[in-house]
C-alpha cells in the first residue's frame, strides 16, 4: 500500500523541482522529503530520485508516480470536502496564506470571529505574496488565500479557483507636509511631473502597477526608495525623500508631517480571496469566507466615517 505522506512528498518534488523547494512547500526539513521518497522507494521497488550535478532529479519512475500521485491527491481532498460537508461542521485543519497588508489589517480581526464561533477548527496562517498565494491554493497547499489586484492591472487566476471579492482599497498619495500639494482636495497624477518615487521592491505587484500607472499618466518613474511594508514607505515620504501611493489598508500610524490626499483618477485595489472550487462544500471554507467578508464590511464603514 502506497503511503499519501510519501506520495505527498514525492508530488512536490515534481511540482517543485527540487527537494529544498519541496521541504519549504509542504513547511519540513529536506530531509524529511528525502527520507519520505527513499521509504517510497522501498515500497516501490523502484528508484525514485538520481544524482544530477550538485542536486538531485526525479527518474521516469517518478515522475510517471507522481502523475498519479496528483490524481490520488486530488481524490483525497475532494473525499475530505465531500465528508466535511455531509458532516456540516467547522472543524478540522484550514491553511490559510494572505499577502501582507492583509495578513495585518484583515486576518487578525476574521480570526479572532472565526475562532469564537467555531473553536474547533484550526487555522494557520502564512504571510505570501499575491501570485504566491494564488499558486499555492491551486496546487493544495493553501486551502485557502487572500490577494490583491489592481483595478487598471488584473491578476490572472490558475484555472479551478473560485473567489468571492472582499473590497475594493481605494489608494492615495502620501505627500510630505511641506509638499506644495499637500493641502489639495485631490491630486491628478499629472501634477506629481518630476517628483521622486518610493516603490515596493522590482518584481512584486505593487511595483510594477506604480511603473504602470504613472507611465500612463506620462510620467517616467523616478525610483529613490524601495520598501515593500506600507509604514515603512509612509517613514519615508515623513523625511522627505519622495511620494508614494498607499492604500488605505496598508496605513496604521500615518506620521504628522505625511499628508494623504485623494488622487484624480481614482486609484484602487481589489481584495478577494480565492479557493478550489472542488473544495468549496467544506463549511471550514465558507466559514472562513464569512468572517473575512465581515471583517471587510466592518473595515469600509470605519473608512466611511473618516
Amino acid at each position: 500500500m502506497l503511503d499519501l505522506n510519501r506520495l505527498k512528498a514525492l508530488h512536490a518534488v515534481h511540482v517543485y523541482g527540487s527537494v529544498g523547494a519541496a521541504a519549504e512547500a509542504l513547511m519540513v526539513t529536506p530531509s524529511a522529503v528525502s527520507q519520505q521518497i527513499a521509504k517510497l522507494e522501498r515500497e516501490t521497488g523502484a528508484r525514485l530520485m538520481e544524482r544530477y550535478g550538485r542536486g538531485v532529479r526525479l527518474t521516469d519512475a517518478a515522475g510517471l508516480l507522481a502523475e498519479h500521485a496528483e490524481r490520488i491527491l486530488a481524490l483525497v481532498e475532494t473525499a475530505e470536502a465531500d465528508f466535511e460537508a455531509l458532516r456540516g461542521e467547522v472543524v478540522g485543519r484550514l491553511n490559510v496564506g494572505a499577502f501582507p497588508t492583509a495578513a495585518r489589517g484583515l486576518m487578525p480581526h476574521a480570526l479572532v470571529s472565526l475562532k469564537g464561533r467555531h473553536p474547533d477548527l484550526w487555522v494557520q496562517l502564512s504571510e505570501r505574496e499575491p501570485e504566491r498565494v494564488a499558486r499555492e491554493v491551486a496546487r493544495g497547499e493553501l486551502d485557502l488565500g487572500v490577494v490583491q489586484d489592481w483595478l487598471t492591472r488584473p491578476m490572472a487566476l490558475p484555472d479551478g479557483l473560485s473567489k468571492a471579492t472582499l473590497l475594493d482599497d481605494v489608494a492615495d498619495v502620501a505627500v510630505p507636509a511641506d509638499h506644495p500639494l499637500a493641502g489639495e482636495r485631490e491630486i491628478e497624477l499629472a501634477a506629481l511631473h518630476g517628483e521622486q518615487w518610493i516603490s515596493g521592491s522590482p518584481g512584486t505587484v505593487c511595483h510594477d502597477w506604480l511603473v504602470f500607472t504613472l507611465r500612463s499618466a506620462s510620467l517616467e518613474p523616478v525610483i529613490a526608495c524601495w520598501a515593500d511594508e506600507y509604514p515603512t514607505q509612509l517613514a519615508l515620504v515623513a523625511a522627505g525623500l519622495g511620494c508614494a501611493i498607499v492604500p488605505r489598508l496598508g496605513r496604521d500610524c500615518v506620521p504628522d508631517s505625511v499628508r494623504l490626499v485623494p488622487l484624480l483618477p481614482r486609484q484602487s485595489r481589489r481584495i478577494y480571496a480565492i479557493w478550489r472550487a472542488d473544495a468549496a462544500r467544506r463549511p471550514a471554507i465558507r466559514a472562513m469566507v464569512d468572517a473575512l467578508t465581515e471583517t471587510s464590511k466592518t473595515q469600509e464603514n470605519a473608512w466611511a466615517v473618516q
